[in-house]
C-alpha cells in the first residue's frame, strides 16, 4: 500500500475518499463530513452482504449492497462506490464472480482506513 503524502483519501492512486466531493456535498461543514464518515465507519458492517450471498438469498444481498452503494456516492467514498455497483449489477444478473466479494471486502476495509486517516487530518 502506498499512501499519499497529500492527501489521506489516495492509496496507490486509487481515490478512496475524495474529500473536496464529500465536503462539497455537505457545503464545506467539515465537521458534519467528518462525523458522517464517522458513522458510516462505525455503522457500516457488509457482514449482512456476505451471509446473504452465501446463503443464495440474491435480493437481501441485493438491498445490502444497493444501502452501501448509495452510501458511499453519498459520501464520495469513490472506489467502494465503483465496486458496490459491480457487484450489485453482478448480483442483479444472478451470476457473481468467485472473486468479487473478497476484492469488495479488500475495498471496503481499505476505504476504512482511509477513513481513519481522513478523520485525525480534520479531527
Amino acid at each position: 500500500m502506498v499512501e499519499n503524502d497529500k492527501d489521506p483519501g489516495i492509496v496507490n492512486g486509487l481515490v478512496y475518499v475524495d474529500r473536496e466531493d464529500g465536503l462539497k456535498r455537505v457545503v464545506n461543514n467539515t465537521g458534519l463530513y467528518v462525523r458522517l464518515l464517522d458513522k458510516f465507519r462505525t455503522g457500516t458492517n457488509p457482514d449482512e452482504l456476505f451471509g446473504s450471498l452465501a446463503a443464495g438469498d440474491y435480493e437481501k444481498a441485493r438491498v445490502a449492497i444497493h444501502t452501501i452503494k448509495g452510501v458511499a456516492a453519498n459520501l464520495s467514498l469513490q472506489e467502494l462506490y465503483k465496486q458496490a455497483l459491480d457487484l450489485e449489477s453482478q448480483i442483479k444478473a444472478l451470476s457473481v464472480n468467485p472473486g468479487a466479494p473478497e476484492a469488495f471486502r479488500a475495498c471496503f476495509d481499505e476505504t476504512l482506513r482511509c477513513i481513519d486517516r481522513v478523520i485525525t487530518q480534520y479531527g
